[in-house]
């Protein structure tokens, strides 16, 4: 996978980048993050990138020619899948998005900034406008390192137990169960015998039990969906 980023700042990318899962995926050789700076694309003397709001409106809005010229650029050089923009208004980011975004093969991710991006960039060369929450960031460079994040760990052998990510949070609209490590008795706080017992159907069951409790009382919502899922299943009914 490759994934290319157009941001104006993009030294706030560089720490999450080269760190953890991210840092080995790459040296692995199972994603490419190439970032890029905008103002490389800019045509005049200044590298300008922005200006005045037609209209009237405070705030400066990011300029059409300097994106269109990096989007263009890139894909002058290979097929992308899609053109994502990080913005406010976008569909929530989520696991469901994170899966499918993990089975591409080329993204671009555009970091808004400012008040924004001139929105004839959004009518034209936009494919999927994603949120990753509904508040307001300084720029788009966090949301693109979110939305990083969470494909690359799902890409196969990012992570050495691959099992891991599946069983992750919103992996089946339910949270994770509780997990523990030694020691089994920590001044009296005990680890749950089940978790002890050796027995896998037990602990799984058990799991799965704490998964759906937890979400029915953290997560109502997130359990709406779950047995809205559930139901679509045939055979499937939910323990209670």
């Amino acid at each position: 996978m490759r994934i290319d980023i157009i941001t104006v700042f993009p030294e706030m990318l560089d720490g999450p980048f080269s760190h953890s899962i991210l840092k080995r995926a790459g040296e692995k050789g199972l994603v490419e993050i190439v970032v890029h700076q905008l103002r490389e694309f800019a045509r005049d003397k200044h590298r300008k990138v922005d200006d005045y709001s037609f209209g009237k409106g405070a705030g400066m809005v990011m300029m059409i020619e300097p994106i269109e010229a990096a989007i263009n650029w890139l894909k002058s050089q290979r097929d992308y899948d899609e053109v994502i923009y990080t913005s406010p208004d976008g569909i929530v980011f989520n696991q469901h998005e994170a899966n499918q975004l993990s089975m591409k093969e080329n993204l671009i991710i555009l970091c808004g900034h400012y008040k924004g991006i001139d929105h004839r960039i959004r009518e034209h060369l936009i494919t999927r406008e994603i949120s990753i929450g509904d508040y307001v960031l300084t720029g788009g460079e966090l949301a693109a390192a979110v939305i990083t994040d969470s494909i690359v760990r799902l890409l196969p052998g990012a992570i050495s137990d691959e099992t891991s990510a599946l069983s992750d949070s919103f992996q089946d609209n339910l949270l994770s169960p509780p997990v523990y490590t030694r020691p089994a008795d920590y001044k009296g706080w005990k680890v749950p015998e089940v978790l002890l017992s050796g027995n896998d159907k037990l602990v799984d069951d058990w799991k799965l039990q704490q998964s759906i409790e937890r979400t029915r009382r953290l997560r109502p919502d997130l359990f709406q969906k779950y047995l809205a899922h559930s139901e679509d299943e045939p055979g499937h009914s939910e323990t209670r």
